[in-house]
């Protein structure tokens, strides 16, 4: 993998977790310059990665920024067809936790297992399971919401 594929792989994890651009670019960059100063490349995406939600849980700790979020419960039909524009799934996206976007990341877009994303960010395999299943869940229930009201 060539240095602009490195790149723009960490820039779209960086902005999974963070969920905002400016914040994702920074995170990038302060990973890159890390890795190049400590090893004189960036030898792996895993290290990439790791180094950039360190960097991003530091801040987070930095701020003292706690977020909590109440579990809604209501069942998705998933047979009902759902159409949602993508400032919609941006919304949504938006409502999750850091830790629930970031795990739905590795997930889906990455296609990590969940042994794997536990392995690489240190988070008990079950607990990794359950990120995924709530973000999944928040995200239909959302888009549920966004198209009863675009009824």
């Amino acid at each position: 993998m060539d240095d602009n594929e490195m790149l723009q792989a960490g820039f779209r994890y960086a902005y999974s977790i963070a969920h905002d651009y400016h914040d994702a670019e920074d995170l990038v960059q302060q990973a890159w310059f890390k890795l190049h100063r400590k090893y004189g490349k960036v030898e792996t995406k895993a290290l990439l990665f790791k180094t950039i939600r360190n960097l991003l849980m530091d801040r987070i700790r930095r701020d003292k920024i706690v977020a909590f979020e109440p579990m809604e419960e209501r069942e998705f039909d998933s047979n009902q067809e759902v159409r949602a524009s993508m400032d919609d799934v941006e919304a949504i996206l938006g409502k999750l936790r850091k830790e629930e976007r970031e795990a739905l990341y590795l997930s889906v877009v990455q296609g990590y297992t969940a042994q794997e994303i536990s392995e690489q960010t240190g988070t008990p395999r079950g607990t990794i399971l359950s990120l995924i299943h709530r973000a999944k869940k928040k995200l239909s229930n959302g888009l549920l919401k966004e198209f009863d009201t675009a009824k």
